[in-house]
């Protein structure tokens, strides 16, 4: 523990909801429907979370939250580490042993869950080892009816928090003892079979948030819309940044063409994150109409297309690129506009917004490298691996002390990310050195759809590239050898692989083949896969 001094305090955004509270006390920080919540409200919420799990959790236990973009999952990212806890945000769309898999490495010891996600909290909450804690909420608002499943155990959230009335009503304060404690683990399946737990810190958090204020010019006139899952390196540490700007937040249970649209016009929503399909999904709604008011969208996960930009600059949209990975809290790069673009024909203006761009104010600048860690000429031709380094790169990797000493391997964060340095500065992703597929903005490892499907009796082996996809920037293809024999069809084996995967992992389509390409130690040669899908495109 560091001593008390009059020139220092620990980096935690908690403080953020201190203050909104204090300063912006009666102003909306979060809408949802009809449903209000003040920064006063906000923050009493938190303080009522943290003191019901203060009760029952140890320092440093993992809380996860199976929750669409709710407000009870805003809370969360300030009640759980007010509380001394750890909090573990759950992707929604994960299968039921990609759950258990993440709550028993996590050690997680309370779940709190969406109702619509009653039936698999009850199929799995019996094989995960040392969860003793369930909490349902129910979202009336917009959530689907709940099915008639029982979740043995679970306590409704609004009886859980009620239990704070009977416990000491002393404010926890605001603060960490130490500001490089873990504050969340985000699981990504990243390059390898199974998922890694990324470690961010309260310090780390903090500087993030200041970094998108800072570049996404969040003030308290700002509505920001809830586009970008919470679940994802935490909402790229947006909970904490327009809460540290006292902006509003206008949460969103599920990214739909009218329900955008109609936060854009009815709540005069100012920003949104997410995925180039989210800009897609705006732009080609039947209501995209030229806008009143300015609007400012911050994509990332693949370059929007120069295409999607241009119809978007078009109805008043500012389209801002910025390129990271869960292991840096999110974005790390950005594509700075220089006014030396504005004289540029459309589509060279969308081709210089659609590069990775250079370090925000929080990060250091990033680097390509050669295998030799030198960087490659900035020629905007030559290839290396782009690798990071800073403040906003994770502690390491939970439970995982080999995989993160790889990671960090010569002082930096090694990417695993091809990419160009341009003369200006500017990076520019080309390809994905470990064959991730990004789809919709989601990470999707190509091993473990593979070891997926390959599980199926009839498949003897498969191999899965990403292939572009016009609504998800990209989609898994299985090219898949049968056993002799065998007469397995696409659709057999994409219901197998249902069973085992999130949906947004199963393949989009099944190629079957005899043989697949393969050097002379056998490893597949999956250019080839890629040049063929691409000459069929």
């Amino acid at each position: 523990m560091i001593a008390p001094v009059p020139n220092r305090s620990e980096l935690s955004p908690l403080r953020f909801l201190e203050r909104a509270g204090d300063v912006f006390g009666d102003k909306d920080a979060i809408v949802y429907g009809d449903r209000r919540w003040t920064y006063s409200n906000f923050a009493q919420e938190a303080q009522a979370m943290a003191h019901v799990l203060r009760d029952h959790i140890d320092d440093g236990d993992r809380v996860a939250f199976l929750t669409p973009n709710l407000p009870e999952t805003l809370v969360a990212n300030f009640g759980v580490p007010l509380a001394g806890g750890v909090l573990v945000a759950l992707n929604s769309r994960l299968a039921g042993p990609e759950l258990v898999y993440i709550l028993d490495h996590a050690g997680v010891t309370t779940l709190f869950f969406d109702a619509e996600f009653r039936e698999v909290v009850a199929a799995i909450a019996g094989q995960v080892s040392g969860l003793t804690t369930l909490v349902e909420i129910v979202d009336t608002e917009f959530g689907p009816t709940p099915s008639d499943a029982a979740v043995a155990g679970a306590v409704a959230y609004t009886d859980y928090l009620a239990r704070a009335e009977s416990l000491d009503p002393t404010p926890i304060p605001w603060t960490v003892d130490d500001e490089n404690r873990v504050i969340s683990i985000n699981y990504t399946s990243g390059t390898t079979g199974k998922p890694k737990g990324v470690m961010y810190t309260h310090r780390g958090a903090y500087l993030n948030s200041f970094g998108e204020t800072f570049h996404n010019r969040f003030t308290p006139a700002t509505r920001y819309l809830w586009t970008l899952p919470m679940f994802h390196c935490n909402g790229w540490c947006t909970p904490w940044a327009v809460t540290q700007a006292s902006g509003t937040h206008a949460c969103l249970r599920a990214v739909r063409a009218d329900a955008v649209w109609d936060a854009i016009d009815d709540l005069g929503v100012s920003h949104m994150c997410g995925a180039p399909t989210v800009c897609t999904t705006i732009v080609s709604s039947d209501r995209a109409h030229v806008l009143d008011r300015p609007l400012n969208i911050t994509t990332a996960g693949a370059p929007p297309s120069p295409t999607v930009i241009g119809q978007l600059e078009a109805i008043g949209v500012t389209v801002v690129h910025v390129y990271g990975l869960t292991e840096v809290y999110g974005p790390y790069t950005i594509c700075e506009y220089q006014s030396s673009w504005d004289d540029l024909p459309a589509d060279e203006r969308a081709a210089k917004l659609s590069r990775q761009g250079v370090g925000m104010v929080q990060a250091e600048a990033a680097r390509v490298v050669d295998d030799q860690m030198n960087d490659v000429a900035a020629d905007g031709a030559t290839m290396g691996e782009i690798v990071l380094r800073g403040n906003n790169v994770m502690a390491g990797y939970f439970r995982d002390p080999a995989a993160t000493e790889e990671a960090f391997a010569g002082g930096w964060f090694h990417t695993g990310d091809l990419g160009v340095m341009h003369a200006d500065g500017y990076v520019q992703l080309k390809d994905r050195a470990k064959d991730i597929v990004i789809s919709g903005g989601e990470n999707i490892s190509t091993v473990e759809v593979e070891q997926a499907l390959v599980s199926h009796d009839a498949v003897l082996d498969v191999a899965v590239i990403g292939v572009v996809d016009e609504k998800w920037g990209e989609r898994p293809r299985a090219y898949v050898e049968r056993r002799s024999g065998e007469s397995l069809s696409a659709d057999d084996l994409i219901a197998h692989a249902r069973k085992l995967l999130a949906g947004y992992k199963v393949p989009r389509d099944i190629v079957f083949v005899d043989d697949l390409p393969r050097t002379p130690t056998g490893k597949v040669l999956k250019f080839e896969l890629r040049e063929q899908a691409r000459g069929e495109s």
